[in-house]
């Protein structure tokens, strides 16, 4: 056989050989593919709108696994990752050959390992399936890594490596490792910080710094060290980060929006992503917590606040607090207060006015009267029991009267208000004994949430289209739209009646600013002040606020003006400054007009009253009492008596006072007035109604 077949036979069977080990290779790496489960079980995550951490779980065996990409890191680190552990890891398969043979020649020379042979890819090979250091160990990580760089990118590796990396404790991964240390992401990062992320996973039980400080900045700055000599820092750069400080204890994870993450991972179907995208405003969320735990303190042990801030035209939720302190057991921290179920008190009254405004039965400048009146067994009171007599709409709404608002859902109709709210998404609860929907609905006889009380007033803001909420940052293209529950020129009227409110104590009305800031708002207290609530919206945002005890007992003289509305208007504060809530231009439907110029239909309320409401209590002098001898009071300092109290009952404002026939100074929308007697002797006192009817006594002074 000539030599030049020889060659060819021999060369066929080397070519064979390598075919068949190739062959044999890809089988055995389609047959054994690296595990990738580790990847799979990583921390849940709850982020913002832009894709901060608000809250994180543990995986499954309870370790802070947080999902990391070569985007998410400072490229700093990453160089200085590289230039120590890796050099040539963006040219080598998988197994950096270099590095085997400098490692060999370094144990020959020096008879110990002076230096690994381990590129990042063996590495991420033993995070992923860790075994026991041995000489099979070793090659099972080569032929892992070489399976790992065939089948993903040289990024995609280097990801896992960032995701699974140990820094001590329960901690993995760079993002766990940033947060746990510095409280940020290593989006940016000093040169120290990053020194020292690169080098506890070398030895993360023994340099973690919250345990072992020392160690900590010694493994940080032996890699500063390597670092200036590499050319990736200068040396004063490198001199100056050996000076900070390594941190010394671990910080508490990301915890913002507890209630919400807690209740998305719970609607999160299962095996799906362990990222939950929401539409948080991080910056904003953090404002308002530190807003309301600074307000809770003042409330006493067992109060609690919830403030939720919506976006009007997207409908996202922004804010989500849903009580002062999650870890307070005194304060239910852990009950979420805006979507449990409460009284609204008065809040829910711009809906009545709103649905009798598109029935025509009202305008704003309709005068009513809000005096006592009874329906059937029903009779409504104002707060601390002040009636003001004839009123426009305009201002019985904006002073939120009571007996006014009964009076016009009476003409709505209870059962019909509560079908457009439920209509409109809002969960609605009745006490089980009553059968349907009656007039207390105007002043808080019913339950809802702060998240659906919210969503109303979004619509509100919206031109009367009231939709769902959404908490999600990605929403679906079938996500549904809104609907109308009242029409654009209710909406708009409402907003302007609204915006002129006056605003809470220790807040300038907008008007007398220099910045006008117009917000239109209204408030609300439940019946024997459990529920103080608040909610506005301008032209960009809707905020509900709700204060009060999560048990349900009592917060005596805590009600929704002087508790709930300040807090709302501090929530203002911390959102941009947007347009006003009402459009600049009307609505078709709306008439601007003066009662004087409006129908006669519309000019007053009373006349059109289909019921035929019973009138009001007859008038009489509820003190002195006739015939009485009222003993005088003399000044304690000085000469002369002490005024004397008059009260008066029944009949409709305003009220004239006179004494002997001579009028005396008072105000004649209350029902109490003060006059100083001149002397002993007998005393004839009047009053004198709207409608002419009058009450006199005589008494006896002495």
């Amino acid at each position: 056989m000539s030599v030049l077949s020889r060659l060819r036979r021999a060369s066929l069977r080397t070519g064979a050989g390598l075919l068949a080990l190739t062959a044999g290779a890809f089988a055995l790496d389609r047959a054994m593919p690296p595990d990738l489960s580790p990847l799979g079980d990583t921390s849940t995550l709850v982020v913002s709108r832009h894709g901060a951490v608000l809250r994180a779980f543990t995986n499954r065996g309870g370790v802070w696994r947080l999902p990391a990409r070569v985007a998410q890191v400072d490229p700093l680190y990453l160089k200085m990752l590289l230039a120590y552990e890796d050099r040539r890891f963006r040219s080598h398969p998988g197994v950096d050959p270099a590095a085997i043979l400098r490692a060999l020649g370094q144990r020959l020379t020096n008879g110990r390992i002076v230096s690994g042979a381990s590129t990042l890819t063996m590495q991420t090979a033993r995070l992923l399936a860790p075994r026991r250091r041995s000489l099979v160990g070793k090659l099972t990580e080569m032929l892992r890594a070489l399976q790992l760089e065939g089948r993903h990118g040289k990024d995609e590796i280097l990801s896992m490596y960032l995701t699974l990396a140990p820094y001590g404790g329960n901690l993995e991964g760079v993002r766990a490792a940033s947060l746990a240390y510095f409280g940020k992401e290593p989006k940016r990062l000093t040169p120290g910080q990053a020194a020292l992320l690169v080098a506890l996973p070398q030895a993360p039980s023994t340099t973690r710094p919250d345990r072992f400080p020392d160690a900590a900045k010694a493994a940080r700055d032996k890699v500063l060290r390597v670092m200036a000599r590499a050319g990736v820092l200068s040396e004063k750069r490198a001199h100056e980060a050996m000076q900070a400080p390594v941190p010394v204890r671990r910080r508490a994870m990301p915890f913002d929006a507890p209630h919400l993450a807690r209740r998305l991972l719970a609607e999160r179907p299962a095996k799906r992503a362990r990222v939950i995208r929401t539409s948080i405003d991080q910056p904003l969320q953090r404002a308002l917590q530190n807003l309301v735990r600074h307000a809770a303190g003042a409330l006493g042990r067992k109060a609690t606040i919830a403030v939720l801030v919506v976006e009007n035209r997207t409908r996202k939720i922004r804010a989500y607090v849903a009580s002062s302190d999650f870890f307070d057991r005194e304060r239910s921290g852990q009950v979420d207060m805006i979507t449990a179920v409460r009284s609204p008190g008065s809040a829910l009254k711009p809906f009545v006015y709103a649905m009798a405004f598109d029935d025509g039965i009202i305008h704003p400048e309709t005068i009513i009267a809000d005096v006592p009146t009874r329906f059937g067994d029903y009779q409504p009171e104002n707060f601390r029991r002040v009636y003001h007599g004839e009123v426009s709409v305009r201002v019985a709404l904006q002073q939120s009267y009571n007996v006014p608002a009964v009076k016009v859902l009476d003409r709505v109709g209870p059962g019909r208000l509560a079908a457009r709210l439920r209509q409109a998404g809002a969960r609605l609860t009745f006490d089980a004994g009553r059968a349907r929907p009656g007039l207390p609905l105007a002043l808080g006889g019913v339950g809802i949430s702060l998240q659906d009380l919210t969503m109303l007033f979004t619509g509100l803001a919206n031109g009367g289209i009231v939709g769902p909420l959404l908490s999600r940052a990605r929403v679906a293209d079938n996500a549904p739209a809104g609907r109308p529950v009242v029409s654009p020129a209710a909406a708009y009227t409402i907003a302007r009646i609204l915006e002129d409110a006056p605003p809470p104590a220790d807040f300038v009305a907008d008007r007398n600013t220099r910045r006008a800031r117009k917000i239109a708002y209204k408030t609300g207290t439940s019946y024997g002040f459990r529920d103080a609530w608040s909610v506005g919206f301008d032209g960009t945002h809707t905020i509900g606020v709700w204060v009060g005890r999560p048990d349900g007992t009592p917060s005596p003289d805590r009600y929704g003006r002087n508790t709930a509305a300040p807090i709302l208007f501090r929530a203002f504060g911390l959102t941009p400054a947007g347009p006003g809530p009402a459009p600049g231009n009307a609505p078709p439907g709306v008439v601007l007009a003066a009662n004087g110029d409006l129908p006669m239909h519309l000019r007053r309320f009373e006349k059109v009253d289909a019921r035929g409401l019973a009138a009001p209590n007859p008038l009489s002098i509820a003190f002195p009492p006739a015939g009485a001898v009222v003993e005088l009071e003399r000044k304690r300092e000085g000469s002369g008596y002490d005024a004397l109290p008059l009260a008066a009952s029944g009949g409709r404002k305003p009220l004239k006072w006179l004494v002997n026939g001579r009028p005396i100074a008072s105000n004649p929308y209350r029902r109490q007035a003060r006059w100083t007697p001149d002397g002993e002797g007998f005393v004839r006192i009047t009053v004198i109604d709207v409608d002419g009817r009058v009450a006199s006594i005589i008494s006896r002074l002495k």
